[in-house]
């Protein structure tokens, strides 16, 4: 579903991601992984186009980013992508921000779009706060309407770039929840988190950067229980005591 080759960016002299290959598979679960400032965010977004890339080839469900043919809003619209600080249209209620894109991109029409929304408001427990603006949730049930929103697109593949990180510590589990759930029901998903438990859970394999280069890239039980490098090993000591 996702390929990534050799893919390295810079931002002027300074290299933020350096020679990444690696590759997600149909209904697989990827967690990306490793300090802050390891490149990991701007991996994700290099996926769907959000951030360009120098060098190398990245292929979403047969389409190659570099291929001047490719229209990337299209692309965007079947890769769902759940930010950290949730970006939702403070202006719009709940069932607008569900059934905006519904309508502008999709085609879909008010009746379609309107029962698309409830259902995945439903799905994610905020069936109640259809009718309510962005500032009158909790951190953790905006980011419930994120992900909704992005599964509002029929997406291939969901893209989440560290959902819970601007969550108090109590609205953590509603999210994951949602996200576990997703996986469970086979969604193609690339995470960049810190939730060690959430990856011990529902990932296949854990990616691990540092200094924008990819480390490690194993399966899960085998990185948890036997990194490779000193690097991983560290971080794996202080995140998980």
């Amino acid at each position: 579903m996702i390929s990534i080759e050799h893919v390295s960016k810079w931002y002027g002299t300074f290299q933020v991601l350096s020679d990444c290959t690696t590759q997600v598979a149909k209904g697989e679960v990827v967690v990306v992984c490793g300090p802050s400032g390891s490149g990991k965010s701007t991996l994700i977004k290099t996926v769907n186009g959000l951030e360009s890339f120098q060098e190398g080839e990245i292929v979403v469900d047969g389409q190659s980013l570099r291929d001047a043919r490719t229209n990337l809003s299209k692309l965007r619209s079947k890769v769902g992508m759940v930010f950290q600080h949730f970006e939702l249209f403070p202006h719009l209620s709940i069932m607008e921000n569900l059934t905006l894109a519904q309508l502008k991109v999709l085609g879909r029409s008010k009746d379609e779009a309107f029962d698309k929304g409830l259902a995945l408001l439903d799905r994610v427990g905020l069936k109640a706060q259809a009718d309510k603006f962005p500032a009158q949730l909790s951190g953790g049930q905006q980011q419930r309407v994120a992900i909704a929103r992005a599964l509002s697109m029929d997406p291939v593949a969901m893209l989440f770039d560290e959902p819970t990180s601007a969550l108090d510590p109590e609205m953590i589990n509603e999210v994951l929840d949602v996200m576990v759930e997703l996986a469970q029901e086979g969604m193609t998903m690339m995470c960049v988190t810190h939730e060690m438990g959430f990856a011990k859970k529902v990932a296949h394999r854990v990616i691990f950067m540092d200094r924008g280069a990819i480390v490690e890239d194993d399966r899960k039980e085998a990185f948890f229980e036997n990194p490779k490098s000193d690097r991983a090993k560290e971080f794996l000591a202080k995140i998980l005591h």
